[in-house]
């Protein structure tokens, strides 16, 4: 593999200046006075199981932005922030939670389950959120964050792939470079972690009681000193529970990451047996296996491809390889109204195109152990001074393992700018730079050192923040044709549910067993091609 300097080198400004971008961003209704909201998702919004922008994620009370894949960073924000304004004008007295650790919750009972209607298709992504409150509580699944979405233009496949003299072909190729991409992503992830973390308190409440080893800083919140993102730590969005369940996802071929997954969505679990199937004529999981679906893996980082109606992604990767990789360990900036800057996402852009052109050995199990140890350090004591990270058997310095990889970005980013014809991408990487220097700058600094100047809670200085969103996209006026556009995909996304409801003609129980043994046929089938593919090289 050519090296990075002859990479960037040999690719013309048009193929890196050509990508598609997409964001995904969480956010729960609350109450003015900082509690869950537990109103159903508001009718003028649309129907969250058809609707392309607007939807819910795991409870009624969390909102899930959808931008459509865009050209620019800049384009992907601007259209999220004309989704959040008409959004905003429908939330009556409720607001968005401005942070990505929950808001005040009194009991798991306060949060309902998002609701999809009475199609098959609906009652089953309401079920897999009932197995995910067995399995893991109500209170993990309503922490929110921001998803980076990133592709590459089939023109730069192209000269990547002539660049490598590769003899495979191209989709091959394709598959093998995402895929190395991502495992470069896990390897250094932990950088994601420390400039972009923004959750190094959490309310009292979401822990209830139970032994942690994080510290009071007042009467109503836990924190941690030197913390970064508690979201991204032990007590967060993690499986941390399949350690002893046999889950082992490989990324070290697209081949690997599928067989690993087909055996984690097929493998029963005693664990999750114990919770049942069905109880008292109730459904209570989609299975007891491993994984119920594949979305059931938390991992900082996946490959995706575009499903096709009911399809599942484990089908979609297997019949159409990758098509973008999508970034998941990106908190909630409280500083924003967007809840990311676009300096932050010009950042990413950086990063993610440097661990698609660095070379990307495959990870042995020690590494594997090495990254989950790194990231969770990071999480929860990233701005320690002296920290000590693990890699290759051996420890180093946080900062200085960080200045070694910023000494990698910047020629990413001054060939970025050469192809956006501008200095923003340098720019970013200076500023994200200093933070390494000073980690007073991060985002988790700056929270901790505002809560403690105005003698805030972690409740009282994200309701804060919380209003004056509201503030800002309650003044920013929609032109009469965004507010009808909207208008109309909510009215056409509520006749898209109901026409799926008249269409459904076989029982729960049927559609269930059918969209199990879709994956279960598919993969077998791809497994014997593959091994026949084999014998033919």
């Amino acid at each position: 593999m050519p090296s990075i300097k002859n990479t960037l080198h040999a690719l013309d400004k048009q193929t890196l200046s050509s990508l598609k971008i997409g964001l995904e961003k969480e956010s729960l209704r609350i109450t003015e006075n900082g509690r869950l909201s537990r109103t159903s998702h508001p009718a003028a919004l649309g129907a969250p199981l058809t609707h392309p922008f607007i939807t819910t994620d795991y409870a009624e009370a969390l909102l899930e932005f959808i931008t459509p894949p865009s050209h620019s960073s800049s384009e992907a924000l601007d259209f999220l922030n004309i989704t959040e304004s008409f959004v905003h004008q429908h939330l009556n007295n409720e607001y968005l939670w401005s942070a990505s650790m929950p808001c005040t919750l009194e009991s798991e009972q306060d949060i309902n389950i998002a609701y999809y209607g009475h199609s098959n298709i609906g009652k089953m992504k309401t079920l897999y959120r009932t197995g995910l409150g067995h399995r893991y509580g109500k209170s993990m699944q309503v922490i929110a964050g921001v998803h980076f979405n990133f592709s590459f233009s089939s023109s730069l496949w192209q000269q990547l792939y002539h660049l490598n003299q590769c003899k495979q072909p191209l989709h091959t190729f394709k598959n093998e470079s995402y895929m190395g991409m991502i495992r470069n992503i896990q390897r250094y992830g932990w950088l994601i972690i420390y400039l972009m973390g923004a959750s190094p308190a959490i309310c009292k409440s979401f822990v209830k009681g139970v032994p942690t080893n994080l510290l009071p800083f007042d009467k109503k919140t836990f924190y941690e000193p030197y913390a970064t993102s508690l979201r991204m730590g032990d007590i967060g969005y993690t499986n941390s529970r399949e350690g002893n369940s046999g889950l082992r996802i490989s990324y070290n071929s697209l081949n690997n990451y599928l067989r690993s997954m087909h055996h984690a969505i097929n493998q029963h679990c005693p664990e999750y047996e114990k919770i049942g199937l069905i109880k008292h004529g109730v459904y209570q999981q989609l299975n007891n296996n491993i994984l119920q679906i594949e979305n059931e893996h938390y991992s900082t980082v996946r490959p995706k491809q575009i499903l096709q109606e009911l399809e599942k992604p484990i089908d979609a990767l297997n019949m159409r390889g990758i098509e973008y990789i999508e970034l998941r360990s990106i908190d909630i900036n409280p500083y924003n109204p967007l809840g990311i800057s676009q300096e932050q996402l010009n950042f990413i852009e950086v990063f993610m195109s440097y661990c698609l052109f660095q070379s990307s050995p495959l990870l042995t199990p020690f590494d594997i152990q090495n990254i989950n140890y790194n990231q969770s350090l990071v999480a929860h004591q990233g701005r320690k001074p002296g920290l000590q990270l693990q890699e290759w058997g051996q420890t180093v310095t946080m900062t200085d393992r960080a200045h070694t990889l910023f000494d990698h970005l910047y020629p990413v980013a001054e060939k970025l700018d050469q192809a956006h014809g501008s200095s923003r991408y340098t720019k970013t990487v200076t500023k994200h730079h200093e933070m390494i220097n000073d980690s007073e700058l991060t985002p988790s600094a700056n929270i901790l050192s505002d809560m403690h100047h105005n003698k805030e809670s972690f409740i009282e200085f994200n309701l804060n923040k919380s209003h004056q969103h509201r503030d800002y996209f309650l003044n920013k006026r929609l032109s009469k044709e965004q507010f009808n556009i909207y208008r109309k995909l909510s009215q056409e996304s509520i006749q898209k549910q109901t026409d799926l409801e008249k269409k459904d003609m076989m029982s729960f129980e049927q559609f269930l067993k059918r969209y199990h043994n879709s994956e279960k046929k598919l993969y077998k089938q791809t497994v014997k091609e593959d091994r026949f593919n084999r014998l033919l090289a």
